[in-house]
């Protein structure tokens, strides 16, 4: 095999740099040092810290032979990832307001700071229909259940990205909206007829493509009406030439999800998975497992027939069209205050209130913690953000396990459940519900009014059934915390 050959197909391998808040990008550094070498096409790039992504994205241009592709999933805002860049609410929160230009204004700002730190791929939006409350990990990351609305909603999101040099990814296609199982944890059929698949699911997608979206992710999941072999669409030649190349008419970047998640991996190794992919019509692959062992195998498979030299190449040309796309100059627009200012203000525009009025908080508030999350692999553990924003406001807000005689103001019961990747459920645990309903009971005891704040998709603390004062804050990101400490001051 050719140097060249070698050269090209390792431009199409993108693997994953991790942050962690212990010892920051250090552990990354044997992966970042040969992948370089190889000559990778591009990074996923998951947590970190604002300065210090910009400076890691600054060294990794400069260190590679071309242009990379730097890509993040933001789909709550670059806060999502990065410390020190603005979180935002998830996309069904926005929607729910009703304001299609509140939506197009949270696309400009997440563009606009990921482009100020060097990340030019966001890994949004997210297209799949919200179809069923039984879906283990979809909830709030989808734009709704409406397949007309939320094309409408894609194609401004998608447009309001790219105007700002950053490129946009419709995922995951042909849609995830009616998975009953997590693709992260297994393998997913969903066996929905043609008909409807191409009438409803579709839609979102077809509305990306007419907005000239730069990229399409595959979905980890079999569609046995779309191809009967039953292969997850991230490795199926019907569903990604057929459907989505000749039928939807998409030319750009195709990309593969993480390849090694059981969905697509389960039954085979990761780097026969990544020949598939590339084999089926994928461009560039994220998380693409050992790099020796993948790179490896893509090349006996170029050798022996099974990937098309003139089909590689063309993925090639792909990724390297949207790396220059994306390239400097600098010349883009930067978030200003106004941008971070309005950033900030959306978390608190979105709380939803419901049954009743929260009661005015005592001058000492006591606040107890509910993780239905808790055993969640990935999942951040930071549950602090009520109290702090409390305690900025000048409220003495405190944990505790259980309310005391320190207060005699309302009692808040904050309950951390969502629809998360690697969950794998869409019921509150027992154990969740019995602390709730202990929490409260004690602080009836004591004569103490009670009041839910629900960090998740609105339907995991409605799982309560409790005719309290509540308030929905959409998610347990730190933004949405801090909103719901607003809000409990927030004067009535």
């Amino acid at each position: 095999m050719s140097e060249q050959s070698r050269r090209d197909l390792a431009q199409l391998l993108l693997p994953v740099i991790r942050w962690t808040p212990e010892r920051g990008f250090s552990d990354a550094r044997p992966l970042i040092d040969h992948a370089l070498a190889l000559g990778v096409g591009g990074f996923l790039l998951s947590g970190g810290e604002k300065d210090g992504v910009r400076a890691l994205a600054k060294e990794l241009q400069l260190k590679s032979k071309h242009p990379l592709l730097l890509a993040a999933e933001l789909e709550r805002g670059a806060g999502q990832q990065f410390a020190g860049a603005t979180g935002l609410p998830p996309l069904s929160a926005i929607t729910a307001l009703g304001d299609i230009e509140s939506l197009r204004r949270a696309a400009r700002l997440t563009a606009r700071e990921a482009r100020t730190m060097g990340v030019n791929w966001n890994l949004a939006p997210v297209c799949d229909l919200d179809l069923l409350a039984e879906n283990p990990f979809m909830g709030t990351r989808s734009f709704g259940s409406d397949a007309r609305t939320v094309a409408t909603l894609v194609q401004a999101w998608v447009e309001a990205t790219q105007a700002e040099g950053v490129m946009a990814c419709a995922k995951h296609f042909p849609g995830l909206g009616r998975a009953l199982k997590d693709p992260h944890r297994e393998a997913v059929s969903i066996d929905t007829p043609a008909d409807q698949l191409k009438e409803l699911d579709l839609h979102p997608f077809r509305a990306a493509v007419s907005g000239g979206v730069a990229s399409v992710m595959t979905a980890h999941a079999a569609y046995p009406a779309l191809d009967s072999s039953k292969a997850p669409a991230t490795v199926s030649r019907e569903i990604l030439q057929w459907l989505l190349r000749q039928q939807l008419k998409f030319d750009n970047l195709l990309v593969g999800d993480l390849m090694t998640l059981p969905g697509v991996c389960e039954g085979r190794e990761v780097a026969d998975a990544c020949v598939q992919a590339l084999r089926a019509g994928c461009d560039v692959l994220l998380s693409p497992g050992d790099l020796d062992v993948t790179l490896g195998a893509l090349e006996r498979a170029l050798d022996d027939g099974t990937l098309d030299a003139d089909r590689v190449k063309q993925s090639v040309r792909r990724r390297l069209k949207w790396a220059q796309w994306v390239s400097p100059p600098n010349d883009w627009r930067r978030p200003s205050g106004a941008d971070t200012a309005w950033g900030a203000l959306l978390a608190d525009k979105v709380l939803r209130f419901e049954h009743g009025v929260v009661p005015p908080m005592g001058g000492v508030t006591e606040v107890a913690i509910v993780d239905d999350d808790d055993d969640v692999e990935g999942r951040r553990a930071d549950r602090t953000g009520i109290v702090e924003a409390m305690r900025v406001a000048g409220n003495d807000a405190r944990i505790v396990s259980a309310p005391t005689a320190a207060s005699s103001g309302p009692f808040v019961i904050a309950l951390f459940a969502d629809y998360l990747p690697n969950k794998g459920r869409t019921r509150l645990r027992d154990s969740t519900i019995t602390a709730v309903r202990a929490l409260v009971a004690q602080a009836a005891a004591m004569q103490r009014e009670v009041v839910m704040v629900g960090l998740g998709d609105p339907r995991w603390v409605q799982q309560l059934q409790m005719e309290v004062p509540t308030i929905v804050a959409w998610s347990g990101d730190r933004v949405m915390q801090q909103a719901a400490g607003r809000g409990l001051l927030r004067k009535r």
